[in-house]
């Protein structure tokens, strides 16, 4: 009987992270693909940017309200609605002549990924029994960071027997295959469905749950810190991201395939990091993966921001490459195991909230600030704070006396209806 659980529990861990792994690689063909037509239609390098922005400004217009709609909708349903949505507004990109109209589409799109995310957490961690959680985000980073490696080479032989279009079309197709997935899932949520539909959405209702959020942060403070300080280092590390091509271009003076094969050894990092994160992460404590991974990620920040040849970029490269499958398993295990799957929509969307808006802000400051400074300074400078920002997340993680939020759930989730 007990194996015959098992079966069923890794049953459905196969198919979630099948459904996972299909949606990533679409994305993949997606993004790349999405930047090829607006280039094509612009001749602008800028206009591509600007698709970049799209994905925090869709966050700060979504997570404001999402959460509070996730809490109370059936998850398996959300993520299949979510799914098919996508899909169809995908495949409608093809027939849109005008880039603004395009925009207003690929900026649906990221509304609707912005739901997604913190809907899918919330289903997994009702899915997984708290003692596999760990094992199960070390597959979920493997699975991701082979998306990045194989969904770039989809779309490459996509590109030489069809076009972009094509490519559009296949993420479109992959969408809705992890929406069929996903309908193969358990509904968890059977009864809850019918009982919190009865609650409509309002300005007074989405005030109150703010209300929750932010009296569940003064009460869980710790976790909020760490929440807090990990997403920090996940801005700066977006920040500094956007001058990479200028970085190797104009600092390191590397030429298109020099560069484009520094962006291949991060990926040879990220596959050769998750693998060695699937077979030692139930081994290694939580607190060790987020603190001492973290810290690994911005090390490698560092060596790749001082770094004067094409060696030394690639060896910083690959260090946060490889460390980021850690610091992520860890991170993903520690918000599964400390947030009550009762506010997790509502927690992690207006926590996420917060995150694109400094997303949005370090980003465009690090962009007018690089065009008054040299590009080398502003990298150092954001990969000095990174390192600041990781050496504070491994001194709290490490604390002895925390040592309890990392083996069990801290917050009470029967305090949540009392917050």
């Amino acid at each position: 009987m007990r194996l015959k659980h098992r079966f069923k529990i890794w049953k459905n861990h196969f198919l979630l992270l099948f459904g996972i792994g299909v949606s990533n690689v679409g994305d993949w063909i997606y993004l790349i693909s999405l930047n090829l037509i607006v280039l094509d239609m612009t001749g602008s390098p800028l206009a591509v940017s600007a698709l970049y922005i799209l994905k925090p400004l869709a966050a700060l217009f979504t997570n404001a309200w999402a959460g509070s709609v996730i809490d109370r909708l059936n998850k398996r349903n959300l993520m299949i609605i979510l799914d098919i949505i996508r899909a169809i507004l995908i495949a409608s990109l093809p027939f849109f002549s005008s880039i603004w109209s395009m925009y207003v589409v690929v900026f649906l799109i990221n509304m609707a990924s912005s739901m997604f995310i913190p809907t899918s957490m919330t289903y997994i961690t009702k899915l997984t029994p708290s003692e596999q959680r760990k094992r199960f985000n070390s597959l979920r980073s493997l699975i991701e960071s082979g998306g990045f490696l194989i969904g770039p080479a989809i779309a490459g032989i996509l590109f030489l027997i069809g076009t972009p279009i094509l490519a559009i079309y296949m993420n479109a197709l992959a969408l809705f295959l992890s929406g069929f997935v996903t309908l193969l899932l358990p509904n968890l949520e059977k009864q809850t469905f019918t009982k919190t539909m009865d609650e409509k959405i309002s300005l007074e209702l989405l005030k109150n749950d703010w209300k929750i959020v932010i009296k569940f942060s003064h009460r869980y403070f710790y976790i909020t810190l760490i929440y807090f300080l990990f997403s920090c280092m996940m801005v700066m590390a977006t920040a500094v991201d956007s001058l990479e091509a200028a970085f190797a271009k104009k600092v390191l003076s590397l030429s298109d395939s020099e560069y484009g094969f520094l962006v291949s050894i991060a990926g040879v990092g990220i596959v050769v990091g998750a693998i060695v994160n699937t077979i030692f992460a139930k081994k290694l404590a939580t607190s060790l993966l987020i603190g001492l991974g973290s810290l690994n990620v911005s090390v490698g920040y560092i060596i790749y921001a001082f770094s004067n040849s094409f060696f030394i970029a690639a060896l910083g490269f690959f260090i946060l490459s490889f460390s980021l499958s850690f610091a992520n398993t860890g991170f993903h295990t520690f918000y599964q195991n400390n947030i009550p799957v009762e506010v997790m929509g509502r927690v992690g969307s207006i926590y996420g909230l917060i995150k694109a808006f400094l997303i949005i802000i370090t980003t465009v400051i690090f962009g007018i600030m690089s065009q008054f400074i040299s590009i080398k300074f502003i990298v150092i400078t954001g990969t000095l704070i990174m390192l600041l920002i990781t050496m504070m997340l491994c001194l709290f993680s490490l604390q002895p006396s925390k040592k309890k939020y990392y083996l069990t759930m801290t917050a009470d989730s029967t305090e949540i209806n009392n917050i």
